[in-house]
């Protein structure tokens, strides 16, 4: 392991994930239903971006103007390649924290954002960032944190630890780290077909190990294989971020704020009982073992009134970025599988099944005369954007066209790398101000459409050739297609279904042409 990692895994890449709460403009409605003043987010930063998939994305995306590092050479590389290519300005780097910290050139940010690095980085490290965000973060700005937490992962913290020093210890040096992490689940598996009582005190531990081996090792590789790995309480969190000035606002997580889908009625006594608002979140973690916080922080909370906040809500737009016959009316919480009200729901949807922008004013009007109240409209909303089937939208028609100048260019760039990789899933909407998940096939059909190839049998065979001249084959439930001629009726069918109901949603979203 190189020595300017300092223990995090550097030889071998993070995968190009996106993480929806990332994006700035998810922050004022979260903020609006917990009853805070909406800030403005002019400039933003994240810190350890990876590959850079969130930040280009939500830098082409809006008038917002993007900063962030990552230490890994390799992936800045990539993210800065990203920036170029759309025009963003983006300014992203491979500096290590304290370097980047110490940057001349930042201006004070509105919002800085971290998806999962505090989890996996030094103690050093950390008080290097909470610095950073005591000085750069502006007053009313916002932290959006993500973590892995305690309670949730207190049974399995001792196997990640035995797994980890088998992949330091034993692993077969010269094999690189995909190995060393087989090496470890095999040795897992083999340490609990012994029937430890560790095991047989934390049963749960062998379903997780079968999870694992399912799992992207790349992915694997910095969850569970840095050498700093330490998840907290959310108290421990907040006597991290003390000195940087914050309080904790609220979930950036939609469902969590939704208790009837994560607690009991009991529960839900029972936490109502308790005075102080930090202790409450530390209580409700044990309700629900939560192993993952997602949070949003800010320096300088002011709530506002329930005047202002029912004003400020009714100006919120939304659409529908699921095509209305795939919206499921089921939704999955702390609780388990919840049966959504169809009477509430049903005609919230239909009003967006054209997928047009609507403020929630908007909504409340055309619902009254069905007798879905307010509230129901907010909760529903709050539900549905948790569950990916709606997205907050951005106000102003001239920001959205400014931004898909840039979206265009990420956009084209990303699809033309689907000819040779899968690993991409996103592409960015200048509507929602972030990424839109579009599988490899679509992005080739999307492709041959923008080549003016105008029928989904023409987008089939277009994708069909680009994947034979790679040896490529098609897995359908859990089967390789073998000939031809089954991998192409199989592209044309998902061709045809993409047409039907993809392309209407990517094309409000102004993705596709």
């Amino acid at each position: 392991m190189s020595n300017w990692s300092a223990g995090y895994v550097a030889d071998i890449g993070y995968t190009y994930g996106y993480y929806t709460e990332l994006n700035p403009l998810r922050v004022g409605l979260a903020f609006l239903n917990a009853g805070l003043s909406m800030p403005e987010v002019g400039h933003a930063c994240e810190l350890g971006f990876g590959q850079g998939l969130s930040a280009n994305i939500h830098a082409c995306a809006s008038v917002v103007k993007w900063h962030g590092t990552d230490f890994n050479p390799a992936q800045a590389g990539f993210a800065q390649e990203l920036s170029a290519v759309s025009g963003s300005g983006a300014a992203l780097h491979d500096d290590a924290f304290a370097e980047f910290a110490n940057r001349p050139d930042l201006p004070d940010f509105d919002y800085i954002g971290l998806h999962g690095i505090w989890s996996w980085i030094s103690d050093e490290n950390r008080a290097v960032i909470v610095d950073f965000i005591r000085r750069k973060l502006k007053v009313g700005g916002v932290l959006y944190i993500s973590y892995n937490t305690l309670p949730g992962w207190a049974a399995f913290a001792p196997m990640r630890h035995l797994m980890a020093e088998h992949a330091e210890v034993l692993g077969a040096e010269g094999r690189g780290i995909v190995s060393r992490i087989d090496g470890a689940i095999e040795f897992a598996e083999g340490l609990l077909a012994t029937n430890p009582l560790f095991s047989r005190a934390n049963p749960l531990v062998g379903e997780r190990i079968k999870k694992l081996k399912e799992q992207n090792r790349h992915y694997l590789a910095h969850e569970y294989f840095n050498r700093d790995w330490h998840p907290m309480h959310f108290a421990t969190m907040a006597e991290w971020l003390e000195p940087a000035k914050v309080q904790y606002a609220c979930s950036a997580h939609y469902l969590d704020h939704i208790e009837a889908v994560n607690l009991s009625a009991e529960q839900q006594a029972f936490l109502k009982e308790i005075p102080d608002p930090m202790f409450r979140e530390s209580v409700r973690d044990f309700m629900v073992n939560q192993q993952f916080r997602r949070d949003y922080w800010v320096k300088g909370a002011r709530r506002i009134t329930p005047f202002e906040q029912a004003q400020a809500l009714r100006q919120q737009k939304v659409m529908l970025v699921t095509p209305r016959a795939d919206v499921s009316m089921k939704v999955n919480g702390a609780l388990g599988e919840a049966t959504l009200n169809e009477g509430v729901y049903v005609p919230l949807l239909d009003a967006l099944a054209d997928h047009k922008t609507r403020t929630l004013a908007q909504l409340e009007q055309s619902l009254s005369e069905k007798g879905v109240t307010f509230a129901q409209i907010i909760q529903a909303i709050m539900v549905l954007v948790g569950a990916g089937t709606l997205a907050v939208a951005a106000a102003e028609d001239n920001q959205i066209s400014k931004a898909r100048k840039h979206t265009d260019k990420l956009n084209a760039h990303l699809m033309l790398k689907a000819r040779s990789m899968g690993d991409i899933s996103y592409l960015a909407s200048p509507v929602t101000g972030g990424g839109v998940m579009v599988g490899r096939f679509q992005q080739l059909f999307l492709l041959a459409l923008s080549q003016g190839k105008k029928q989904p049998a023409e987008w089939a065979q277009y994708a069909w050739q680009i994947l034979a001249a790679q040896g490529q084959k098609i897995v359908k439930e859990g089967a390789t297609l073998e000939t031809a001629e089954e991998n192409l009726a199989e592209l044309t069918n998902q061709a045809t279904a993409f047409a039907q109901k993809q392309l209407p949603v990517l094309r409000a979203l102004q993705i596709a042409g």
